[in-house]
């Protein structure tokens, strides 16, 4: 399930087929949403599939790193997204990838324990870091990051859905997000930014 995006002004906003949106001034094209003001890298700490603490900023200190906050009963958006950069980054040439961390963060940590995360995102890829915490520390990561709180939704039989943000941030070496992807982002749009994201200086 996925809510919209708010808080942010996007630029522009190129999906899978479209024309590439240009960067002001540095001739280098983006298939993702340009967004201003860049959004800050959050700082919050959480748990990933280990039991051990990950804190976000310092973890991830050096690399282009793409969070999204979503469940993985999801029945669409979270498994094509991370197929999506999975197989892009599979495509990539050799040790560029390692200069990418793709962070999930359990939206549903009732249900996304750390066993049951740990192989969901294994189906994917094993390098991609998966988090959790109580609802509160969950929380205060999307407020931190400025994604939309993720909300219940009640189903037949007393189960339920997670509407959360359907968008993947991605921050590069200034710390800072200035590149979005929303649902719509194919693998050849991912394969076609990431490299770009690695190299960029945001001159």
């Amino acid at each position: 399930m996925k809510l919209p995006f708010v808080g942010v002004v996007i630029l522009a906003l190129s999906l899978g087929g479209h024309p590439s949106v240009a960067w002001p001034g540095t001739g280098a094209t983006y298939r993702g949403g340009l967004v201003t003001p860049p959004l800050p890298k959050p700082k919050f700490v959480l748990t990933d599939t280990s039991g051990a603490p990950f804190d976000f900023w310092r973890d991830t200190e050096g690399s282009v790193t793409l969070l999204f906050f979503g469940y993985a009963q999801c029945p669409d958006e979270c498994p094509l997204h991370m197929s999506n950069i999975a197989t892009a980054l599979k495509r990539m040439p050799p040790g560029l990838g390692d200069h990418i961390k793709v962070v999930f963060v359990t939206t549903d940590p009732a249900r996304d324990t750390p066993k049951l995360l740990r192989a969901w995102l294994n189906q994917f890829d094993k390098r991609f870091i998966g988090l959790t915490g109580n609802e509160a520390a969950v929380g205060a990561a999307q407020r931190a990051a400025g994604v939309p709180a993720a909300t219940k939704i009640s189903r037949a039989g007393g189960h339920y859905a997670v509407g959360h943000a359907n968008f993947v941030l991605a921050y590069t070496g200034d710390n800072l997000a200035h590149v979005i992807y929303p649902g719509g982002i194919t693998q050849q749009d991912w394969l076609h930014d990431l490299p770009q994201l690695v190299h960029e200086t945001w001159k």
